[in-house]
Protein backbone atom coordinates (compact mmCIF):
# COMPACT_ATOMS: atom_id res chain seq x y z
CA UNK A 1 0.00 0.00 0.00
CA UNK A 2 1.23 3.48 -0.87
CA UNK A 3 0.70 6.82 0.89
CA UNK A 4 0.72 10.16 -0.89
CA UNK A 5 3.03 12.33 1.22
CA UNK A 6 4.28 15.26 -0.81
CA UNK A 7 2.24 17.61 -2.96
CA UNK A 8 3.73 18.80 -6.28
CA UNK A 9 4.62 22.23 -4.86
CA UNK A 10 6.65 20.64 -2.05
CA UNK A 11 8.57 18.42 -4.47
CA UNK A 12 9.27 21.33 -6.84
CA UNK A 13 10.44 23.52 -3.97
CA UNK A 14 12.60 20.70 -2.55
CA UNK A 15 14.61 20.08 -5.74
CA UNK A 16 15.00 23.75 -6.68
CA UNK A 17 16.09 24.47 -3.11
CA UNK A 18 18.73 21.74 -3.41
CA UNK A 19 19.97 23.32 -6.64
CA UNK A 20 20.25 26.76 -5.03
CA UNK A 21 22.06 25.45 -1.94
CA UNK A 22 24.48 23.43 -4.08
CA UNK A 23 25.28 26.52 -6.15
CA UNK A 24 25.71 28.63 -3.03
CA UNK A 25 27.97 26.02 -1.41
CA UNK A 26 30.35 25.74 -4.36
CA UNK A 27 30.47 29.48 -5.03
CA UNK A 28 30.68 30.26 -1.30
CA UNK A 29 33.68 27.98 -0.84
CA UNK A 30 35.37 29.67 -3.79
CA UNK A 31 34.76 33.08 -2.23
CA UNK A 32 35.86 31.99 1.23
CA UNK A 33 39.08 30.41 -0.02
CA UNK A 34 39.75 33.15 -2.53
CA UNK A 35 43.21 32.06 -3.65
CA UNK A 36 43.35 32.38 -7.47
CA UNK A 37 45.46 29.20 -7.60
CA UNK A 38 43.09 27.16 -5.44
CA UNK A 39 39.59 28.54 -5.99
CA UNK A 40 37.06 26.19 -7.55
CA UNK A 41 35.57 29.07 -9.56
CA UNK A 42 37.05 32.41 -10.62
CA UNK A 43 36.37 34.96 -7.87
CA UNK A 44 34.30 37.40 -9.94
CA UNK A 45 32.24 34.57 -11.44
CA UNK A 46 31.76 32.98 -8.00
CA UNK A 47 30.57 36.33 -6.67
CA UNK A 48 27.95 36.65 -9.42
CA UNK A 49 26.80 33.05 -8.96
CA UNK A 50 26.56 33.49 -5.20
CA UNK A 51 24.48 36.64 -5.58
CA UNK A 52 22.09 35.10 -8.12
CA UNK A 53 21.60 31.89 -6.16
CA UNK A 54 21.32 33.82 -2.90
CA UNK A 55 18.45 35.94 -4.24
CA UNK A 56 16.85 32.82 -5.74
CA UNK A 57 17.09 31.03 -2.37
CA UNK A 58 15.50 34.02 -0.63
CA UNK A 59 12.53 33.98 -3.03
CA UNK A 60 12.26 30.21 -2.72
CA UNK A 61 12.26 30.42 1.06
CA UNK A 62 9.55 33.09 1.06
CA UNK A 63 7.46 30.81 -1.15
CA UNK A 64 8.12 27.89 1.23
CA UNK A 65 6.92 29.82 4.28
CA UNK A 66 3.82 31.26 2.60
CA UNK A 67 2.84 27.93 1.02
CA UNK A 68 3.31 26.03 4.28
CA UNK A 69 1.02 28.32 6.23
CA UNK A 70 -1.48 28.65 3.37
CA UNK A 71 -1.86 24.87 3.03
CA UNK A 72 -1.48 23.92 6.70
CA UNK A 73 1.59 21.83 5.87
CA UNK A 74 3.49 23.60 8.68
CA UNK A 75 1.69 21.32 11.14
CA UNK A 76 3.83 18.44 9.86
CA UNK A 77 6.82 20.06 11.58
CA UNK A 78 5.20 20.41 15.01
CA UNK A 79 6.25 17.69 17.53
CA UNK A 80 3.77 16.09 19.89
CA UNK A 81 3.37 18.03 23.13
CA UNK A 82 4.89 16.55 26.25
CA UNK A 83 6.80 13.79 24.49
CA UNK A 84 9.39 15.67 22.43
CA UNK A 85 12.59 14.75 24.29
CA UNK A 86 11.74 11.09 24.95
CA UNK A 87 10.51 10.61 21.38
CA UNK A 88 13.70 12.17 20.01
CA UNK A 89 15.82 9.82 22.15
CA UNK A 90 13.87 6.81 20.87
CA UNK A 91 14.35 7.88 17.26
CA UNK A 92 18.05 8.62 17.77
CA UNK A 93 18.56 5.18 19.33
CA UNK A 94 16.92 3.69 16.26
CA UNK A 95 19.21 5.62 13.89
CA UNK A 96 22.30 4.62 15.90
CA UNK A 97 21.49 0.95 16.25
CA UNK A 98 18.05 -0.34 15.43
CA UNK A 99 18.12 0.63 11.78
CA UNK A 100 21.07 -1.67 10.94
CA UNK A 101 19.49 -5.04 11.85
CA UNK A 102 16.27 -3.89 10.17
CA UNK A 103 14.11 -3.31 13.24
CA UNK A 104 10.80 -1.49 12.68
CA UNK A 105 10.90 2.29 12.97
CA UNK A 106 9.51 3.60 16.28
CA UNK A 107 7.52 6.26 14.43
CA UNK A 108 6.37 4.91 11.04
CA UNK A 109 5.27 7.34 8.36
CA UNK A 110 1.53 7.97 8.06
CA UNK A 111 -0.59 10.28 5.97
CA UNK A 112 -1.14 12.42 9.08
CA UNK A 113 2.46 12.32 10.33
CA UNK A 114 5.10 12.54 7.62
CA UNK A 115 8.12 12.97 9.88
CA UNK A 116 9.46 11.34 13.01
CA UNK A 117 10.10 13.49 16.13
CA UNK A 118 13.81 13.97 15.45
CA UNK A 119 13.06 15.11 11.92
CA UNK A 120 10.38 17.51 13.09
CA UNK A 121 12.72 19.25 15.54
CA UNK A 122 15.59 19.25 13.03
CA UNK A 123 13.46 20.70 10.26
CA UNK A 124 12.00 23.32 12.57
CA UNK A 125 15.48 24.38 13.69
CA UNK A 126 16.92 24.46 10.17
CA UNK A 127 14.03 25.87 8.16
CA UNK A 128 12.70 28.36 10.71
CA UNK A 129 15.91 29.09 12.63
CA UNK A 130 19.11 28.63 10.63
CA UNK A 131 17.72 29.46 7.18
CA UNK A 132 16.40 32.93 8.13
CA UNK A 133 19.81 33.72 9.66
CA UNK A 134 21.59 32.54 6.51
CA UNK A 135 19.35 34.56 4.22
CA UNK A 136 19.20 37.64 6.45
CA UNK A 137 22.97 37.90 6.87
CA UNK A 138 23.48 37.20 3.17
CA UNK A 139 21.15 40.03 2.20
CA UNK A 140 22.98 42.38 4.57
CA UNK A 141 26.22 41.47 2.83
CA UNK A 142 24.58 42.15 -0.53
CA UNK A 143 23.41 45.56 0.71
CA UNK A 144 26.02 46.47 3.37
CA UNK A 145 24.65 49.98 3.72
CA UNK A 146 21.75 48.42 5.65
CA UNK A 147 24.11 46.87 8.21
CA UNK A 148 24.95 48.77 11.42
CA UNK A 149 28.33 50.52 11.47
CA UNK A 150 29.32 48.83 14.74
CA UNK A 151 28.20 45.64 16.50
CA UNK A 152 29.61 44.42 19.81
CA UNK A 153 32.41 46.97 19.53
CA UNK A 154 33.65 45.79 16.12
CA UNK A 155 32.88 46.56 12.49
CA UNK A 156 29.20 45.83 11.89
CA UNK A 157 29.81 43.37 9.07
CA UNK A 158 32.17 41.14 11.07
CA UNK A 159 29.54 39.53 13.36
CA UNK A 160 27.23 39.28 10.35
CA UNK A 161 29.93 37.44 8.41
CA UNK A 162 30.54 35.02 11.30
CA UNK A 163 26.82 34.30 11.60
CA UNK A 164 26.59 33.76 7.85
CA UNK A 165 29.50 31.28 7.83
CA UNK A 166 28.18 29.36 10.85
CA UNK A 167 24.68 29.15 9.35
CA UNK A 168 26.10 28.02 6.01
CA UNK A 169 28.16 25.26 7.60
CA UNK A 170 25.14 24.08 9.59
CA UNK A 171 23.07 23.92 6.39
CA UNK A 172 25.77 21.90 4.63
CA UNK A 173 26.05 19.56 7.63
CA UNK A 174 22.28 19.12 7.64
CA UNK A 175 22.36 18.37 3.91
CA UNK A 176 25.02 15.66 4.33
CA UNK A 177 23.05 13.94 7.11
CA UNK A 178 19.83 14.37 5.14
CA UNK A 179 21.27 12.67 2.05
CA UNK A 180 22.66 9.83 4.16
CA UNK A 181 19.29 9.19 5.80
CA UNK A 182 17.70 9.26 2.35
CA UNK A 183 19.58 6.05 1.61
CA UNK A 184 18.09 4.28 4.65
CA UNK A 185 14.69 3.42 3.24
CA UNK A 186 13.21 0.19 1.92
CA UNK A 187 15.83 0.44 -0.82
CA UNK A 188 18.72 2.87 -1.26
CA UNK A 189 16.69 4.95 -3.73
CA UNK A 190 13.24 4.59 -2.12
CA UNK A 191 13.22 7.97 -0.37
CA UNK A 192 14.59 9.76 -3.43
CA UNK A 193 11.77 8.25 -5.48
CA UNK A 194 9.26 9.42 -2.86
CA UNK A 195 10.42 13.01 -3.27
CA UNK A 196 10.22 12.61 -7.05
CA UNK A 197 6.73 11.09 -7.20
CA UNK A 198 5.21 12.08 -3.84
CA UNK A 199 4.30 8.48 -3.02
CA UNK A 200 5.69 6.60 -0.03
CA UNK A 201 5.73 2.82 0.33
CA UNK A 202 4.12 1.93 3.66
CA UNK A 203 6.90 -0.46 4.71
CA UNK A 204 9.69 2.15 4.33
CA UNK A 205 11.72 2.83 7.49
CA UNK A 206 10.64 6.46 7.54
CA UNK A 207 10.89 9.65 5.55
CA UNK A 208 14.29 11.42 5.74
Amino acid sequence: MRILLFAPWIRLWHWTNLLFIAGLTVSGLSLHFADPKVGVIDFSLAQRIHTIFGIALSVSYLFFVVANFATGNWLQYVPRRGHVLSDMVRQLAYYLGGIFPGRPAPFPVTAQDHFNPLQKVSYLAVMFGVMPILIGTGLLYLWPELAPDRLFGVDGLLPIAVLHYVAAYLIVLFLVVHVYLCTCGRTVLAHFQTMMTGWHEEDDTGSP
